[in-house]
This record gives C-alpha cells, structure tokens and sequence, in this order.
C-alpha cells in the first residue's frame, strides 16, 4: 500500500496526513518516523519503560507545538511497542507460527509499559480535539 504522503514532509504539510487505523503509515511519516524510530525498543521492560517515556516526552512536546500529525504518529510508536511486545511476549520470536507454551514474562511487561503510555496518549483530551478537527479540515 502507498501512502498519499510518501516522501513528502509531513512537518511542512500537515494536511497531506491521514489518521488512518491503529498503527497504519507510522512507517511512511516524515520527519516524525525518524525522529521517533531510534526511540522505539520493547526488548525488556526496563528497555520498554526508556523508550515509552521518550516518545511520550515527544508527544508531549509535539502537543505544546500544536503539532498534530507528531502526536498521533508517536501514540502509533507507543501502540506499536504495545502490539509488538505483545507478540514477542506469545510467540517465539514474534512469529505467529510459533506459538510459546507460555508467555515470555519479560516482553509482557514490556507490553504493559507501553499499554499505559499509549492509552495515556489515545485519551489525551488536546489530542482528541487536535485529531477532530484535523480530520474535519483534511477528511
């Protein structure tokens, strides 16, 4: 799937962005994917904890700009990690045809971390206000 915003920069045209479902075109958002990216790690908790308060720091940083498209592409990152470690928590290495006898405690609460950071970020109330009126300017 391409995006209507490959390569463009999403900093200089905001309205080119579309919110999209769950974690879709997190990887296709410019400047904030490199930004965000060298952030991201779910390998253990403690490494969960670092790189969810990073990218919520971004975020709040992004909502102090007014910067729409940057929060909702970091809740992606955090969403990202929950989904991710969630996975890796249930699957020998997060290949869905391998399923683990039991989960890998460690990338649970890795999963966990990045659960609250994310819900954190979904339910922020400048969010949600940005993200309406985002959607009704640019559909």
């Amino acid at each position: 799937m391409s995006y209507p915003y490959d390569g463009v920069d999403l900093r200089e045209h905001p309205e080119a962005y579309r919110v999209g479902r769950g974690e879709q075109g997190v990887f296709h958002a410019e400047p904030y994917k490199g930004e965000l990216l060298p952030l991201w790690s779910f390998k253990t908790e403690e490494a969960a904890r670092d790189s969810s308060e990073k990218i919520y720091a971004k975020f709040e940083g992004y909502r102090a700009e007014g910067d729409f498209v940057g929060m909702d592409v970091a809740r992606k990152f955090l969403q990202m990690g929950w989904t991710r470690a969630r996975r890796y928590a249930k699957y020998e290495g997060g290949k869905k045809s391998k399923p683990r006898k039991r989960e890998d405690p460690e990338k649970a609460r890795a999963a966990e971390v990045f659960r609250g950071r994310w819900r954190a970020a979904a339910e922020d109330e400048e969010y949600l206000r940005l993200k309406d009126e985002h959607r009704r300017r640019n559909g």
